[in-house]
Order: C-alpha cells, then sequence, then structure tokens
C-alpha cells in the first residue's frame, strides 16, 4: 500500500491529511505503455526534426552564392571568335556558344592550383549546362595522348583543346596558370582570373552573366591586368628565362621548380613569381637561369 497527500482544488493539502491508495498493477502497467509511447514519440519527433535540420543544411550547402555582389569589368572588349578542336577530334566553334557564358580556362597537367580547382569546373559545368560552357586550353607542351588520359582519369566534361600560338594570340597576358578568361553571352571579356579559381565567385559571376540572379549587384571596374602572380599561380612564361631549348618533359620540370624554388632577395615568392613581378630583380635572374642550365 502506498501513501499520497490528498490536495484541495487549489493543490494545498487538504485537512485530511495523508489518505492510503491502495496498488492497482494494471493501472501501473498503463501508465508504464503511455510513459513509453510518450517517448518514444518523443524521439521520433527529435529525429524528425534532426532530419528536418540536416536536409536544410544539405539544401544550404548546395544553394549557390546568388546574394551580394559581383566584380566586372565596365569595359569589355570583345573576344574574335575561333574554332578549335579537341581531344576527341570534335570542332569547337566560339561562334555558335553566343547566348551562353564562356570560361576560357588555361591549364596544364603538371599545375596544381590548375588539378585543384577542376572539380570545381566540372562541377558548374554540369550545374550550367544550358547557360554556360568552359572549354579548356592545355599549356601541356607534352603528348597529346598523356593530356587525354589526363582528362579521362579527372572526367573532365567539358571540350579540352591543344594551346595555338592563334589562340594565345586571342587571350593575351597569360603569365600564370590557371589563367580563366570569364566571357559574357555577347562574347565580351567580363573578368579575368589568374590563379586558383575561387568556386563561390565563379558561379556568381556565371549566374550574374546567364541573367539567372538579377539579385546581385554588379560592380563595374576597370581592366586592372596585374601581371604579378597570385593565388598560387603557376607562371608558365617566365621574363629572362628562355625554355625553348628544352625538351617537353626538361621543360615541364623546369617549371615544376622555378614555381616551388623560392628566390632569397627578399620578396618572399618563388623564381617563377618573382620573375614575372619584378623582371628587374638581378637576385632571381642568375639562380632561375643556372637551375635552367642543369636541366638541359
Amino acid at each position: 500500500m502506498t501513501y499520497k497527500m490528498v490536495s484541495d482544488s487549489f493543490g494545498h493539502g487538504s485537512a485530511g491529511g495523508i489518505r492510503p491508495v491502495r496498488h492497482n498493477p494494471i493501472m501501473s502497467a498503463r501508465r508504464m505503455f503511455v510513459w513509453v509511447l510518450c517517448l518514444l514519440g518523443g524521439a521520433t519527433v527529435v529525429a524528425a526534426m534532426v532530419r528536418y535540420t540536416r536536409g536544410v543544411e544539405a539544401d544550404l550547402t548546395k544553394a549557390p552564392a546568388s546574394s551580394g555582389s559581383v566584380r566586372l569589368l565596365k569595359d569589355r572588349a570583345e573576344i574574335p571568335t575561333f574554332v578549335a578542336t579537341d581531344l576527341d577530334g570534335r570542332q569547337i566553334s566560339t561562334a555558335s556558344l553566343r547566348g551562353k557564358v564562356i570560361l576560357i580556362n588555361f591549364w596544364a597537367t603538371w599545375c596544381p592550383p590548375c588539378r585543384e580547382e577542376i572539380p570545381d569546373l566540372v562541377a558548374l559545368q554540369a550545374k550550367y549546362k544550358d547557360r554556360l560552357q568552359i572549354i579548356g586550353i592545355s599549356q601541356d607542351s607534352g603528348s597529346v595522348e598523356s593530356v587525354r588520359q589526363f582528362v579521362a582519369e579527372h572526367r573532365i566534361n567539358y571540350p579540352t583543346v591543344m594551346s595555338t600560338p592563334e589562340i594565345e594570340a586571342l587571350f593575351p597576358g597569360v603569365y600564370a596558370l590557371p589563367t580563366t578568361f570569364v566571357l559574357d553571352r555577347e562574347g565580351k571579356l567580363a573578368q579575368k582570373h589568374i590563379g586558383l579559381l575561387n568556386a563561390a565567385v565563379t558561379e556568381t559571376e556565371t549566374r550574374s552573366l546567364a541573367g539567372l540572379a538579377p539579385e546581385i549587384a554588379v560592380v563595374y571596374t576597370d581592366d586592372e591586368d596585374k601581371v604579378r602572380v597570385s593565388n598560387a599561380a603557376q607562371a608558365n612564361k617566365i621574363p629572362g628565362i628562355d625554355l625553348s631549348k628544352l625538351t617537353p618533359d626538361r621543360r615541364a620540370e623546369a617549371l615544376k621548380a622555378l614555381n616551388s624554388e623560392h628566390c632569397t632577395c627578399g620578396c618572399g615568392l618563388t623564381l617563377a613569381q618573382c620573375r614575372v613581378d619584378d623582371p628587374d630583380c638581378a637576385v632571381s635572374l642568375p639562380i632561375a637561369q643556372q637551375l635552367v642550365e642543369k636541366l638541359k
């Protein structure tokens, strides 16, 4: 037998004091059953809330960075159209791409930041295939087959063509890799990036130029084509250094070394970066020349 305090209607103990209450095992079992159901129901609600929260977080992660602003060139030069043959033998004509945003991405298989940004470019091409066309311009000096194998291994879903003097003449100022030219739907240069691309910025530019996000504020800027190599870009044309006498493999090896070994002039840059940023540097030139001479 158990006891409980008998309360009045206001919740205070009554004059009756403690009154004996007989234990009813059936009622206790029912209360236990209800209590378990409440617990299970609460757990279900909590689980549902967790699933909902995770779903919202996933959606936010997938959502493009469509708010804020984007910096685009105020005076846009029209880039002449060109026709090139990709690694699979198909012709690529930029004239047929009018109406789409075009990303011309100069890269090389030996370039670490180039390889790092490829997954983002693949995802961007897949997401905006109806509004965007990326074209990779390989700066590799080795065999076409090695580039084709690299493209297959990394499942690159946009056409890749080998660089030619004609293409390079249309896009001057490729002093480092990767370098990406962003063309608007009329084929005019809207922005240029030297070095590793910022995936969120590139997507915002794409959405703005494609007319998919009118809420994005456009900040128009002048063309400040800075030669300095930044964002871990890999210099591929180095002032004062002649790489033409090297074999393709040795040239790639020299570029890797020049882009990894640092200058001792106090600039804090690699030899390649220092040469591009300051061609008159008397310290980086002999060091770079000596490095290349060893590879001949």
